[in-house]
């Protein structure tokens, strides 16, 4: 019965400090690791937009014009076809004074597809054909994106700034002692903040992640993106959600404690980030313990490490991915790390004594 009032002070703490773990002006620069890569990708599809602006003006073919071209055409043949090139380049290859090679590349656009035809001597000898706009890529770049940025660095960098805060902050700002005042236990405290922090980390950086996502399927044509919605895509996106809100859980956690405990965070931050960064390098039993491990094998996209098979046998076994957890035991993982280090944290708040002083 005595965990209700207590679940109640701790919800009326969190209330209070969503105000401070939003807009302090400590954690402005969080808002921009969030919307980071979505400023990224809308910069990259405006020029992808603009180009085709250009090319279509330069050269309007259809697709079954481009189709119809075959190695083993003349470049004058195929120019008098298709009509206007969106580029056209020739360079020489001199080997000796009887064996010239004259090479020529021709672009043409046809509203959705870049082709690129390869003469040597007249002759088309190969004919490359890539979309301008490609859903699938684009949805590559964002595992990329998700997994090197979000994971490694925005959400590790904005746990950071967002719960070192949460007591650290308040002795800089020397205003920790109101709370210590205050009729509730400090167990109740610390859960009242780390849970401000908490839905304050996994609102920003979710929001951000699926914005980021969004920008990305935006320009890309309606009925293939709902396609993809209406097969894997809620999965997926569900899947960046989970991953995004366990990263806060893991590392929030980790910079909570670490804030209460040293007064220099700073350096545990540093360690833990080489720590993190290295993970993918360090043999597979290795791996798992770290929470990135964990973060990756919640992602719907998991991160690979192309292993040359001709690399030194020590090599390979050190540059090996370990094999991605289930997701229940992922999320087992990440909670059994948050429940241990909010415990030190339970035990470190606990015997904090306040001296604004020595700070």
């Amino acid at each position: 019965m005595n965990q209700i009032p207590q679940l109640r002070q701790a919800w009326t703490i969190t209330r209070i400090e969503l105000k401070r773990a939003f807009f302090s002006k400590r954690v402005f620069w969080v808002y921009a690791l969030a919307i980071f890569p979505s400023l990224i990708f809308m910069g990259y599809h405006t020029q992808v937009k603009l180009r085709a602006m250009r090319l279509s003006y330069d050269c309007g073919i259809t697709p079954a014009q481009l189709d119809g071209v075959n190695v083993g055409e003349t470049d004058e043949t195929i120019i008098e076809r298709l009509g206007k090139t969106t580029s056209d380049f020739r360079w020489t290859n001199t080997r000796t004074a009887a064996e010239i090679t004259v090479y020529r590349r021709l672009t043409y656009f046809d509203g959705s597809r870049e082709a690129r035809l390869d003469f040597e001597n007249g002759k088309l000898v190969s004919k490359t054909v890539s979309l301008l706009k490609d859903f699938e890529e684009d949805r590559r770049i964002f595992a990329g994106v998700f997994q090197f940025f979000y994971l490694r660095l925005a959400i590790f960098f904005g746990c950071v700034g967002i719960f070192m805060n949460l007591f650290r902050g308040e002795i800089l700002d020397r205003t920790l002692h109101y709370w210590f005042l205050a009729p509730a236990r400090r167990e109740v405290l610390l859960a009242g903040k780390y849970g401000a922090g908490l839905i304050a980390s996994i609102v920003i950086f979710t929001c951000g992640a699926l914005l980021c996502f969004g920008v990305m399927a935006w320009p890309h044509n309606s009925i293939e993106v709902q396609v993809f919605w209406q097969n894997a895509g809620k999965g997926q996106v569900f899947g960046y959600a989970i991953a995004t809100a366990f990263g806060c859980l893991g590392y929030g956690s980790v910079f909570l404690a670490a804030g209460l405990l040293l007064r220099n965070p700073v350096i545990p931050a540093a360690m833990l980030l080489a720590w993190e960064s290295v993970n993918g390098f360090l043999p597979g039993f290795m791996q798992k313990a770290s929470i990135l491990y964990y973060l990756q094998s919640l992602s719907p996209v998991p991160a690979s490490i192309n292993i040359n098979q001709d690399a030194p046998a020590l090599i390979r076994l050190l540059i090996t991915p370990a094999a991605p957890a289930s997701r229940s035991m992922a999320i087992l993982g990440i909670l059994i790390i948050t429940a241990a280090v909010l415990w030190l944290a339970r035990f470190a708040v606990s015997r904090m004594q306040i001296s604004y002083s020595s700070e």
